[in-house]
């Protein structure tokens, strides 16, 4: 009995602890908009740089995605998506406001 409750214990944790690193769509959007992300992507269509929906469709599932699109967006990028570069989003952008935005890009 006592295993049963702490299997349960156990998965009732980790369905909270997931649902606290859900992404709020809203606010990660909002975050896009506010540190100029989409000046230069959209949702759907590529305007100077890919659609988010592109980015995301590219890294689907490939290990270690997250992290490497929060470097290219901190460090910028080129050659990527095309000739036209992605420059640099760090210091102006914070460390939290990109893992948000990266994370949200990776759900659409």
């Amino acid at each position: 009995m006592k295993a049963i409750m702490r299997i349960l214990m156990s998965a009732g944790c980790l369905l909270m602890a997931g649902q606290a690193a859900a992404v709020d769509a809203k606010a990660a959007e909002s975050l896009a908009q506010k540190n100029g992300c989409l000046a230069c992507h959209a949702l759907k269509q590529k305007v100077i740089g890919p659609a988010l929906q592109d980015i995301a469709a590219k890294y689907r599932g490939e290990p270690g995605a997250e992290a490497k699109l929060i470097g290219r967006v901190k460090n910028g990028t080129s050659g990527v998506w095309g000739p036209v570069p992605m420059g640099p989003n760090s210091p102006q952008v914070k460390d939290e406001d990109i893992k948000v935005i990266v994370q949200w890009i990776l759900t659409l």
